[in-house]
């Protein structure tokens, strides 16, 4: 009955997929829905999005062997970044009109930062969109008992997620979000109250966690854990902020004020729902602490599914695996979609000036197939955790990306000359220290990287210029576009 439901599910994902995929008719549609999206829809896609595996996953099987104190860079870290994004980046980027991150880079500076951006946003997805793929071998393998491999699971669900997002777009992703937000939220709120009475409530299970020191968020008083621990929470934080499918959900608002609401209020429930599967894991190790706990030291991403399996009925299986498929395929379309679109439009489009608009969404599909291929090869290929994955997956933008998107924004000063100093010094520096040292260094790589990328955005702006501007990317361009 499982496995049925589970072809169904995917059965009916795919025909309101394709069913928005009718309705596309122009780049714009394909890639930021028109931006005619309200406020709700908005905030469910922003929700939608970032829930997926590693919130359902990744997230509560590092709380089970860490802690809060092992989690600061998501949900804590990644919340914070779609606020930031809400009040301070919204607003600004909405009103330019332009259909991906890298259009900023290109009007605010020149094509030679556009390009170097671009592909760092490009490669930071790999990472993030890997993890997504991964969950779902996961999941078939489980529901099928073994008949179908990690592996297998890993191609069939590309395949799914690749034939409504490739025909669908952004138009396609925001709809099913709509739809799977109300699914994610219903059934993992049910199997959370089955579990609570299984341990005779909430407060039992928090107050084990509280004893078991779980619940302890700061670090002890040592200053290297701190900067480990900050430069977690930064990472994801200013990381994330430079992201193409933060900037969609931004631009595919119907205004800038719910473009702002959309972000902050989805930040806003997507940190307090990420406590609920967190729940039900630890909830595990009191229901069967022999099992879990030995669980937990082979494979902790396996505790939440298995819990479901082993003590559930059919009927929440059913709903718990819906809700898991819900969050896990909202958030590899949308992340399939972004990095596929940021490329097309920024790198792709540069080589080909004069195609029109319906032979441009046949490139931004056509790149949306190439990068799912690519993240497929990666997913197949990496042993490191769901949660790793998305937490490593931000090191590159906060390095090359993040600087030059705030002081482009932010600093009427920031020249051309800044913004290629700022990408390479930060990207260098990162590369550098990463295969050095690694991450047994007193600093985090990509913290240096961002330490390098602050000082040269600020000495190549201010020393004299051997890059000149062109008129159009001179600092008042904002005030121009409005």
């Amino acid at each position: 009955m499982l496995i049925w439901f589970v072809i169904l599910y995917m059965l009916v994902s795919i025909s309101i997929g394709l069913f928005a995929a009718t309705r596309v008719k122009t780049t714009k549609d394909y890639a930021v829905a028109g931006r005619h999206l309200p406020l709700p829809v908005v905030m469910a896609t922003v929700f939608a999005t970032w829930f997926g595996a590693e919130a359902v996953f990744g997230v509560s099987a590092t709380f089970v062997k860490d802690g809060l104190n092992g989690i600061v860079a998501d949900p804590f870290g990644s919340s914070m970044c779609l606020v930031i994004a809400g009040f301070f980046f919204a607003t600004q980027l909405y009103k330019l009109n332009i259909i991906t991150l890298g259009d900023f880079y290109r009007m605010r500076y020149n094509r030679a930062v556009e390009v170097l951006t671009t592909i760092a946003i490009v490669v930071s997805y790999l990472g993030w969109v890997a993890a997504q793929i991964k969950a779902l071998g996961l999941i078939f393998h489980i529901i099928t008992d073994g008949a179908v491999s990690e592996e297998a699971g890993m191609i069939l669900g590309t395949v799914i997620v690749l034939t409504y997002t490739t025909l669908g777009g952004m138009l396609s992703v925001a709809i099913l979000d709509f739809v799977q937000m109300s699914v994610i939220i219903g059934g993992m709120l049910y199997i959370a109250y089955m579990v609570s009475g299984m341990t005779g409530g909430i407060a039992p299970v928090v107050e084990h966690a509280r004893l078991a020191g779980k619940l302890d968020f700061l670090p002890p008083a040592d200053p290297w854990l701190w900067i480990t621990f900050i430069g977690a929470w930064m990472t994801m934080m200013l990381g994330s902020i430079p992201q193409q499918d933060v900037f969609q959900r931004i631009t595919s608002a119907k205004s800038a004020k719910v473009a702002i609401w959309g972000s902050v209020l989805g930040a806003s429930v997507y940190f307090c729902f990420t406590f609920v599967p967190m729940f039900i894991a630890y909830s595990a190790t009191i229901i069967d602490p022999g099992f879990f706990n030995t669980l937990i030291d082979q494979d902790s991403q396996r505790v939440l599914p298995t819990l479901v399996l082993q003590h559930m009925p059919i009927a929440a299986q059913v709903i718990f695996f819906g809700a898991v498929l819900s969050a896990i395929m909202s958030c590899s379309s949308a992340t399939l979609l972004a990095p596929s679109i940021s490329f097309a439009e920024n790198i792709v489009r540069g080589y080909f000036p004069h195609l029109d608009d319906r032979g441009f969404l046949k490139v931004m599909r056509i790149c949306l197939v190439c990068f799912a291929g690519c993240v497929l090869i990666y997913a197949l290929n990496t042993e490191l955790s769901i949660f790793r994955m998305v937490e490593s997956a931000y090191k590159i933008t906060l390095a090359g990306a993040f600087v030059p998107l705030f002081f482009g924004v932010f600093w009427k000063r920031a020249t051309n000359q800044g913004a290629l100093a700022a990408i390479i010094g930060g990207i260098g520096t990162w590369v550098l220290v990463e295969v050095l040292v690694g991450e047994e260094g007193l600093i985090p790589p990509q913290l240096l990287g961002l330490g390098v990328s602050i000082i040269g955005m600020v000495a190549g702006s201010l020393l004299p210029q051997k890059i000149t501007h062109n008129r159009h990317e001179q600092p008042g361009y904002l005030k121009h576009q409005e």
